[in-house]
C-alpha cells in the first residue's frame, strides 16, 4: 500500500476549556484531493489549519498529538515553520492578493525565500501562473495592481501565489464561496490538475463541489473525524448513520 503524504494521530485542539478536535487520526494520500465536509463549526477549517501549524498564531491554543509529513512529525519543536509553510502552502476563503503588481504578488514567495535573480524570478511567475491557470489572462498585464482583477482571478493569483514557493502539499479553506459560478467551475476544474503534482486538503460546505472535485473524503463533525474513505464510498455507501444522515441531507 502506497505511504500517506500525511498521517494524523490521536490530534486534539483546545480553545482554552473549549475542545475544536477531539482524538482526530486519519491518512492523507499524496497526489490526491481529500475534501474536509461536515456542518458549520464541525472543526474542518480548524483540523487543516494544523497542517501547517497555523494556529500557532491563536492565543491560548492547546495541541497535542502527532501530524507527520513524509514521516516527520511537524509539531517537533525543531521544525522551522516558515519551511513547512513553504512545504504547504495555504488558500484561505476570501481571495487576498497583495496591494502590488500581478508579478510582484507572485514573486513575493520566492523573494522571502532568498530568490532575487530576474531571470529566475521570471521563470517561476510565469510557472506558478501557468499551473494556476490563469497565465493568458495576465501575461500582458503583469505590472498592474492584482486588484484590478476579477474576484475568480484574484482566488486564481492566489493559488498561483501560493505554488510559486514549489509547496508539496495545497491547503484550501473553501476556496470558492465567495466566487460565482463560471469562477468555481474554473477553480474546480484547476483543483482537479492540481493533484497531478500536489498533494490537496479542501474545507467545503458544498456537497456537491466535494464529490466532483475529490479523492478521498472524510466527514467531521462536532470536532471528531466521524468516517473517511475514498470520496465516491463515503457519498454513495457511508458506513456511520451520522455520516448518512449528513450526505443525505438530513442535519447540518
Amino acid at each position: 500500500m502506497e505511504r500517506s503524504k500525511i498521517s494524523v494521530r490521536n490530534l486534539e485542539l483546545s480553545y482554552g476549556a473549549a475542545r475544536a478536535l477531539k482524538n482526530v487520526s486519519m491518512e492523507i494520500r499524496g497526489c490526491a484531493v481529500t475534501a474536509l465536509i461536515g456542518p458549520s463549526g464541525c472543526g474542518k477549517s480548524t483540523f487543516l489549519k494544523c497542517i501547517n501549524r497555523m494556529n500557532d498564531f491563536v492565543e491560548g491554543v492547546r495541541i497535542r498529538g502527532s501530524v507527520f509529513l513524509d514521516g516527520e512529525d511537524i509539531y517537533d519543536r525543531r521544525v522551522d515553520t516558515t519551511l513547512l509553510r513553504k512545504k504547504v502552502g495555504m488558500v484561505f476563503q476570501q481571495p487576498n492578493p497583495f496591494p502590488m503588481s500581478i508579478y510582484d504578488n507572485i514573486a513575493y514567495g520566492p523573494r522571502l525565500h532568498g530568490i532575487r535573480g530576474r531571470q529566475e524570478l521570471d521563470g517561476i511567475v510565469e510557472e506558478a501562473l501557468k499551473g494556476a491557470a490563469i497565465f493568458e489572462e495576465t501575461k500582458d498585464r503583469l505590472k498592474k495592481s492584482a486588484l484590478g482583477l476579477s474576484g475568480g482571478q484574484q482566488q486564481r493569483l492566489c493559488i498561483a501565489r501560493a505554488l510559486a514557493v514549489r509547496p508539496e502539499v495545497l491547503l484550501m479553506d473553501e476556496p470558492t464561496s465567495a466566487l460565482d459560478p463560471v469562477s468555481t467551475r474554473k477553480v474546480e476544474e484547476l483543483i482537479r490538475n492540481l493533484k497531478k503534482k500536489y498533494t490537496v486538503v479542501i474545507v467545503t460546505h458544498n456537497m456537491q463541489q466535494a464529490a466532483r472535485v475529490c479523492d478521498d473524503a472524510a466527514f467531521f463533525l462536532a470536532g471528531e473525524m466521524v468516517e473517511s474513505g475514498p470520496g465516491d464510498v463515503l457519498f454513495s455507501r457511508p458506513k456511520d448513520r451520522r455520516t448518512r444522515d449528513y450526505v443525505a441531507g438530513r442535519f447540518g
